[in-house]
């Protein structure tokens, strides 16, 4: 907030708004200012806000959250205030230029997400908890992969499971996808009933204290095709070497790079469509990002995921992803389910 002269920052963002305050309520707007820090929300969580953010000024109201810090002053005696322009419509920008008339307000990203990165222990401990959770969870998958099933019953036990073993719910959709619905990295489950000799992908993580886990594997229902356990092997080999390569001071788009260039060697890059991966968080996709366009640089307590993958349009398609910490010394993998092809 220094380097770029401001005076304050709303922060409306749910992740960091919680980040900073502790708050999880879905209507809050954290006001940072230089020495002070202050929640505005409704009066829908006038006590779960005095039990969640112990120690901040709290301002409950039955008003809009900008009308709410008007009627509080809170922003009386600022010049240049920022705020998050990636969660603040255009029509709450207008309310803030006539709430404020005097203040100048200036569009800002990613400063509560910079720190936000860089793990703390416990936060650390909270994603440990996370993956721990989804393991469990892919092991108890395999019994209920077999011909017959539909991509939505799969679907349907992750939700389950997760929360069975304690998760507060899943970090996103379940990723279901059989046969040549493999060949969408991000199709959603449906009623496809699985069949013998295909490959089905998972995708799915859960959130502990606010914390995500994210894993993907692929595994073979019946022998798969030949081609198939080639792509596979290749896929496995470059988040291999991604893993081996990751360390701090490292740009995002060279360690894409890593995976992309022996995907591409082995004649399968034009398939590996996205990037090789995200960080991860209080968000399910956070900085630093890992892509051929990425020019954030890793930082010792950051969590990434690593997943390449290959899709091949109207057949298959594959991806093995693993949520890793970056440590001073390289990079610790965090998940320890199986990543050998399995076939059921």
């Amino acid at each position: 907030m220094r380097s770029a002269g401001l005076d304050a920052l709303l922060v409306s963002s749910p992740s960091d708004v919680r980040y900073l305050t502790g708050f999880t309520g879905s209507n809050a707007l954290a006001i940072v200012r230089r020495r002070s820090l202050a929640l505005v929300t409704d009066t829908r969580y006038a006590l779960q806000s005095s039990i969640e953010a112990r120690g901040i000024r709290r301002i409950i109201s039955r008003d809009s959250l900008a009308e709410a810090a008007a009627t509080a002053r809170a922003l009386d005696g600022l010049r240049l205030v920022g705020f998050e322009a990636q969660h603040v419509t255009y029509a709450q920008y207008r309310q803030l230029r006539r709430l404020f008339p005097r203040i100048e307000f200036r569009s800002t990203a990613d400063i509560v997400e910079d720190v936000a990165t860089v793990k703390d222990r416990a936060e650390v401990r909270a994603i440990r908890r996370a993956v721990a959770i989804t393991d469990a969870v892919f092991s108890e998958l395999l019994p209920l992969l077999k011909p017959g099933v539909t991509e939505l019953d799969i679907a349907a036990e992750i939700s389950y499971r997760h929360r069975r073993h304690g998760a507060a719910r899943d970090s996103f959709e379940p990723i279901v996808v059989s046969g040549d619905r493999g060949s969408l990295p991000h199709g959603r489950a449906t009623d496809r009933r699985i069949r013998k000799g295909e490959l089905v992908t998972m995708d799915f993580g859960c959130v502990i204290d606010g914390y995500c886990s994210d894993l993907t594997r692929t595994i073979a229902i019946g022998r798969p095709a030949q081609e198939q356990r080639r792509a596979y092997e290749i896929v496995l080999e470059a988040q291999a070497a991604a893993i081996d390569a990751a360390r701090p001071g490292m740009l995002g788009r060279d360690l894409d790079t890593v995976a992309r260039i022996h995907i591409g060697r082995a004649g399968y890059g034009k398939y590996f469509n996205h990037s090789l991966g995200h960080g991860i968080g209080l968000r399910i996709h956070e900085r630093p990002r890992i892509s051929v366009a990425s020019r954030d640089r890793l930082r010792p307590g950051n969590v990434i995921t690593i997943e390449p993958g290959v899709y091949v349009p109207g057949r298959w398609g594959l991806r093995i992803e693993d949520d890793v910490l970056i440590t001073a010394a390289g990079c610790t993998v965090l998940a320890a389910s199986p990543k050998h092809l399995i076939i059921i």
